[in-house]
């Protein structure tokens, strides 16, 4: 920690209000950096010992413009380990140094006790560092060129992922995948009975359902993979024709997109969770007579709604706010949903005082869809002015489209399911016996961008070494793009049932 003595004393302050609230974080480290390594390590995703590769570099040319030209700056980084480790930019004042503080013990608290986070590995930036020297260690092996097209396409695919992998416990792995096993299986041994008790023991109408399970079970697993399998990176890691370094690439870059996805699953519990205690820890504790309006300054820019974009940071604050409210007055559960006295509903109080504790809970369970789907209210919304919005045209300006609650409820959540990406699974791979790659786009409303389905499939298919399919939905009817390494082609196909329902719910 390289904090000079005034800054490090703001840090014991802030810490111990934290600690007084209620914050169980980790250990938490602070770098005091200039503007240019603030943006060298941002454009590393915060990982400063992270392998090469072009990507990084545009991107901290991207970060280094926009601070150039006062379009932004990173005030502060904070990565999920043990310990927690956070930068603070030099050029901040000692206000922005605070509430950044403030906010980072926040994030820490989150990146510790959320169950979503549960699963990442605490010493990351260890293993970035490893995994640095072994891309590294690639690159001296096979040559610049070969290792960063093998990792732009890796790269590609990395949304490909099964989110709900970290909680699913899997099979035992250790048999090889492609290996099917016997179909001959033997049938349960039927029970002896005397004659007379034959159909009561053994009736044969359970007898036939058990043999057809059976059946079912031996076709499945005859299948390869015998169940869809939604993380495609794994699949392709295990099964595709690759040299060991390539293996390897896949390997890193799925392990680190595990690592990086809850941040996406609770961007706005936890930025909102992280605004709240700033907020609180600022107001209450932190701040001077002198430097009430710079706070209220930044704070007011952090948290600024404006129609037609989402804030993260104003949404899940208020959301806080509005929650432990609730659990302080009691107004939520039957009881209270039952009252359609408008004023009774206003003044209702129970003095329950649960809030602090409903909203530790919160943060310790909640993604951003759970998050929304169990405590989005209309009433919420319209103190909010949460509303759907469009771009008038002969104006230029956003306007209202909609002020429903169901609807915006709907919007949110459409937008947040899955992360935003498309859920696909490998269905086949062994598709018509010719060891193609059979892929289907499970359709939730949203259509996939065909441009950019092509590209994913071009990228699939080097890695894959066969020809590649994308089953999906698109104008109402069932499409099945193809690359077969030379060029694309698409066929017409038949919709899934539940497939067919998504397409006429989004149609309705």
């Amino acid at each position: 920690m390289n904090l000079p003595p005034h800054l490090d004393l703001l840090r014991n302050e802030i810490r111990d209000a934290a600690a007084d609230y209620g914050l169980d974080f980790f250990d938490t480290v602070f770098e005091l950096i200039a503007a240019r390594d603030m943006n060298m390590i941002g454009s590393y995703g915060g990982f400063p010992t992270r392998y090469p590769h072009w990507r990084f570099g545009m991107e901290f040319e991207r970060m280094r413009k926009t601070h150039v030209y006062g379009l932004g700056k990173i005030y502060e980084m904070v990565i999920n380990n043990d310990p927690c480790y956070a930068y603070l930019l030099r050029s901040n004042s000692l206000v922005d140094q605070k509430l950044v503080m403030a906010h980072v013990y926040a994030h820490s608290d989150f990146f510790k006790n959320n169950m979503w986070f549960g699963r990442t590995n605490r010493k990351m930036i260890d293993e970035m560092a490893n995994h640095g020297s072994r891309v590294r260690a690639h690159i001296d092996a096979h040559g610049l060129e070969a290792v960063e097209a093998f990792m732009d396409r890796a790269f590609s695919l990395d949304n490909l992922i099964d989110r709900h992998s970290p909680f699913v416990r899997r099979k035992d792995r250790k048999r090889p995948r492609t290996e099917v096993p016997s179909p001959h299986r033997e049938p349960p041994p039927r029970l002896k009975s005397k004659a007379y008790m034959e159909e009561f023991i053994n009736p044969p109408e359970v007898l036939a359902e058990r043999k057809r399970v059976m059946d079912e079970e031996q076709e499945r697993e005859k299948c390869f993979p015998p169940e869809p399998e939604a993380d495609i990176l794994l699949f392709l890691a295990e099964h595709s024709p690759l040299e060991a370094w390539q293996r390897d690439i896949l390997q890193i870059v799925r392990e680190e997109a595990y690592y990086f996805l809850p941040q996406a699953q609770t961007k706005i519990v936890n930025e909102g969770w992280a605004a709240y205690w700033h907020s609180r820890i600022m107001t209450e504790r932190a701040l001077s007579d002198p430097e009430v309006v710079e706070y209220a300054e930044h704070h007011a820019g952090t948290v600024a709604p404006s129609p037609g974009r989402l804030n993260p940071y104003k949404l899940g604050m208020e959301l806080f706010r509005d929650i432990e409210e609730r659990w302080d007055t009691g107004r939520f559960g039957p009881e209270y949903e039952r009252c359609d006295d408008a004023e009774a509903r206003r003044a209702w109080d129970r003095k329950l005082g649960g809030g602090r504790e409903k909203i530790f809970e919160v943060r310790r369970v909640y993604n951003d869809i759970t998050f929304l789907d169990a405590f989005l209210t209309d009433a919420f919304c319209e103190a909010q002015k949460l509303y759907t919005y469009r771009l008038n045209p002969s104006t230029g300006a956003y306007e209202i489209a909609n002020r429903d609650f169901e609807a915006i409820r709907r919007a949110l959540l459409a937008r947040l399911t899955n992360c935003g990406q498309p859920r696909i699974q490998v269905v086949d791979g062994n598709y018509a016996n010719r060891g193609e790659l059979y892929l289907r786009h499970a359709f939730e409303g949203m259509e996939l961008a065909l441009d950019r389905a092509r590209d994913t499939l071009e990228n699939a298919q080097a890695v894959w070494g066969r020809p590649v399919h994308l089953e999906t939905a698109s104008g109402g009817s069932g499409l099945v793009l193809s690359f077969d390494g030379t060029e694309h082609t698409e066929a017409k196909k038949e919709l899934e049932d539940a497939d067919r329902d998504a397409v006429e719910a989004a149609e309705g």
